[in-house]
C-alpha cells in the first residue's frame, strides 16, 4: 500500500511538473516566435520604403523560367520593383549582385503565385510582402535563416532543460514521496499494531471465559453455589473486556473527532479535590501517602466528565506505580495565563528510551508488572487525548530522586 502510494505521489508530481514546464516553454517559444515575426515584418516594411537602387537591368521572367534556380543566397532582406507586366525593373538591397538574378526570378514567381499580400515561400525560408504602387508592384523579401535557427536553438534548449528538469524533479519527488508518506506509514503501522494489540488483549479474557464455561458445562448437575467461583471469573473477565472495549471506542471516536465534549466554565480546583478524596482510602490501604497542594478557584474552559476521567487516570496510575510506603503528590497551580496540574509519585524511574513511547496505545514499561496491576496500556493515551481536546499540553519527567511526574497545562479562563 505504501509503495503504491509513493508511486502515485511521484506520478502525479511528474505529470503536474511536465504540464507546468510545457506551458512555460510553450509560452516562451510562442512569445519569441511572435517577436521574431514582428521583427521580420518590420524589416519587410522598411525594405519596401527604401529607395536605394542596386541595379536596374530589366529581367524578363519568362526568359528564365526554364532555368533551375541555385540555392538562395544568405541575405537579410531585399526588394524588387516590378512593372505592369511583372518584369523586374529595380532591385533594392545592399549586398545583392547580378549573379543572383535566377534566384530573384524564383522568389518573385513564388510571391506572385501566392494570392496573399504577405506569406512564406521557398520552403518557408523567405517571408515576402507585396506593395502595389504607380509603377506596378514592389515586393520585399526577408531571409528567415536567423528566425529559423533561433527557434530551432530555443527548441533544443527547451528539450534539454526540460529533460534535465524532469530528471531533477523526479529525484526530488522520490525524496518528497518518502517524506510525505512517513506520517501515513507511521499511522498505518500504528493502526496495524493497535488492531494486533487489541486482538491480543481480547484474546486473554475470552480464553478465560471459554475455559470457565467449559468447566461449568462439565458439571451440569452442580448448583450455582458450587460453580460460583467459575461464574465470578467469567464476570470479572467480562467486566475487563467491557472496560477495554469502552477504552477502544473512546480512542476511536477521538481519532474520528466524534467524541462529544461539552466545554463550559469549570473550577478545576474543585474537580481535583473531588477526585483525590476517593483515592485516599486506597492509598492508605497500600500504606502510601497522598499529598495535595491545590490552588483555589483555578478556572478553565473544559468538560467536567472528561477532566474527572483525566484525574482518575493520572492518580490511579501514580498509586499503582508508587513504591511501598511512598508518596503521591498532586499539585494544582496557576500563572497569569496557565493552569498547571502535576501528579507525581515516588518509585522506580521510567527509562529515557521508554518515556518516548509512554503515551502510545497499549504501551507498558514493564509488561509483567502491568498485567499484575490489571492494566492495558490505554490509560495514558486516553489522558493525552483528553488534554489535547482541551487545547492543553501534557508531558512526563522521571528521575531516580524525584520519581515520575506528569505535568498537564491548560489555558487559564480569566474571570471578568
Amino acid at each position: 500500500m505504501i509503495t503504491k502510494l509513493k508511486k502515485k505521489f511521484v506520478f502525479i508530481n511528474m505529470v503536474l511538473i511536465f504540464i507546468i514546464l510545457s506551458f512555460t516553454f510553450a509560452a516562451a517559444y510562442i512569445s519569441t516566435k511572435d517577436r521574431l515575426i514582428r521583427d521580420s515584418n518590420d524589416i519587410l516594411q522598411k525594405t519596401i520604403e527604401q529607395e536605394n537602387e542596386i541595379h536596374k537591368d530589366q529581367i524578363n521572367l519568362g526568359e528564365l523560367n526554364t532555368y533551375s534556380p541555385p540555392p538562395p543566397p544568405q541575405i537579410l532582406s531585399f526588394a524588387v520593383q516590378l512593372d505592369k507586366n511583372n518584369n523586374i525593373t529595380d532591385v533594392f538591397y545592399n549586398d545583392m549582385d547580378k549573379s543572383n538574378d535566377s534566384t530573384l526570378v524564383t522568389l518573385v514567381n513564388s510571391a506572385l503565385t501566392d494570392n496573399n499580400i504577405t506569406g512564406l515561400i521557398q520552403n518557408n525560408n523567405y517571408r515576402f510582402l507585396k506593395h502595389p504602387n504607380e509603377k506596378g508592384t514592389k515586393i520585399a523579401f526577408a531571409d528567415r535563416s536567423l528566425e529559423i535557427s533561433t527557434l530551432n536553438s530555443l527548441l533544443k534548449t527547451f528539450i534539454l532543460v526540460g529533460l534535465g528538469s524532469l530528471s531533477a524533479f523526479f529525484i526530488v519527488s522520490l525524496y518528497l514521496a518518502s517524506w510525505a508518506v512517513k506520517p501515513i506509514k507511521r499511522s498505518w503501522e500504528q493502526q496495524r499494531q493497535f488492531v494486533a494489540d487489541a486482538s491480543h488483549e481480547l484474546k486473554t479474557p475470552l480464553t478465560v471465559i471459554l475455559a470457565n464455561t467449559d468447566i461449568i458445562l462439565s458439571h451440569k448437575n452442580d448448583t450455582i453455589i458450587n460453580q460460583l467461583k467459575w461464574i465470578n471469573y467469567i464476570k470479572t473477565e467480562g467486566e475487563r473486556m467491557t472496560s477495554l472495549v469502552n477504552d477502544l471506542l473512546f480512542l476511536a471516536k477521538t481519532d474520528a473527532n466524534k467524541n462529544e465534549v461539552i466545554l463550559s466554565k469549570i473550577n478545576l480546583s474543585d474537580i481535583v479535590w473531588n477526585c483525590v478524596l476517593p483515592f485516599e482510602s486506597i492509598a492508605f490501604e497500600e500504606e502510601k501517602i497522598i499529598n495535595t497542594e491545590i490552588s483555589p478557584d483555578a478556572f478553565i474552559n473544559g468538560d467536567n466528565n472528561r477532566l474527572k476521567q483525566l484525574l482518575f487516570i493520572l492518580i490511579d496510575n501514580a498509586i499503582k506505580y508508587c513504591n511501598e510506603k511512598g508518596y503521591i503528590n498532586v499539585t494544582l497551580s496557576q500563572t497569569q495565563d496557565k493552569v498547571n496540574l502535576s501528579v507525581n509519585n515516588t518509585g522506580a524511574p521510567i527509562p529515557e528510551d521508554k518515556i518516548l513511547h509512554i503515551f502510545d496505545r497499549f504501551y507498558r514499561v514493564d509488561e509483567s508488572r502491568a498485567r499484575k496491576k490489571d492494566g492495558y496500556g490505554l490509560g495514558l493515551a486516553i489522558a493525552k487525548s483528553i488534554v489535547e481536546t482541551h487545547k492543553g499540553k501534557m508531558s512526563v519527567f522521571s528521575s531516580e530522586s524525584e520519581g515520575t511526574t506528569f505535568i498537564v497545562t491548560f489555558p487559564l479562563l480569566k474571570i471578568k
